[in-house]
């Protein structure tokens, strides 16, 4: 979810790795002030639509991968359609409604789910399995609107959505390996300034109101 600034790197990485089948979901469009962090896309790409060009990246980097375009926002009409067709969703988007609306899309479908957030110099990774937790365990509703500015309005250190980028993409390749232990149970944090990681131990909470005993 989002050919931005977590999901250049998400995409470039599973591609480069083999995944056979990429679904992109972006609506939006590429701006001069996209590029210090959305790989993705060059300067020629300006205004052109983000799925376009990140699909034409990718065929360079792997032309084996089937990359689906969905050139359109996801919404409460259309999430649980779009992720139907996917084994594993990856959420690289920049506000709080679409990632509580994947996250409930997910729990609804069985998904895995891989999410991943910046702001400003800080980033977290969490990967929710079915059955063992979701966003709303840690976060249980969205903040106010306009409380917490996005990327565009904020600013991002454009190194910092590399870094979760790439560690949300090891997540969904560990899953599809069935590799390693994943994030599931835990919330991985990261301060760029002070270039420190800690983590959180996440629970599933029986009062959630997605995923708990009665949801």
């Amino acid at each position: 979810i989002g050919a931005g600034g977590l999901g250049s790197p998400i995409a470039l990485y599973l591609a480069a790795a083999g995944v056979g089948t990429l679904g992109i979901v972006d609506f939006d469009s590429v701006d001069l002030t996209n590029l210090q962090r959305q790989i993705l896309h060059g300067v020629s790409d300006i205004g052109r639509p983000k799925v376009l060009s990140a699909a034409e990246t990718i065929g360079e980097i792997n032309p084996d991968v089937e990359v689906v375009q969905h050139q359109e926002g996801i919404n409460s009409e259309n999430a649980l359609k779009l992720i139907d067709n996917y084994d594993i969703v990856v959420d690289g988007s920049d506000n709080f409604p679409t990632r509580y609306l994947v996250n409930d899309a997910c729990v609804m479908s069985g998904k895995p789910l891989v999410h991943g957030s910046i702001f400003m110099f800080e980033g977290q990774a969490a990967t929710f399995l079915p059955g063992k937790g979701c966003y709303r365990c840690i976060y249980p509703s969205p903040p106010p609107p306009g409380m917490v500015p996005n990327c565009a309005e904020a600013g991002v250190l454009g190194v910092l959505p590399g870094i979760i980028g790439t560690i949300t993409a090891m997540e969904a390749i560990k899953i599809i390996l069935e590799l390693g232990q994943t994030l599931a149970g835990r919330l991985l944090l990261f301060d760029a300034l002070d270039m420190k990681f800690r983590e959180v131990k996440l629970r599933r909470n029986p009062q959630c109101p997605v995923c708990g005993d009665n949801p």
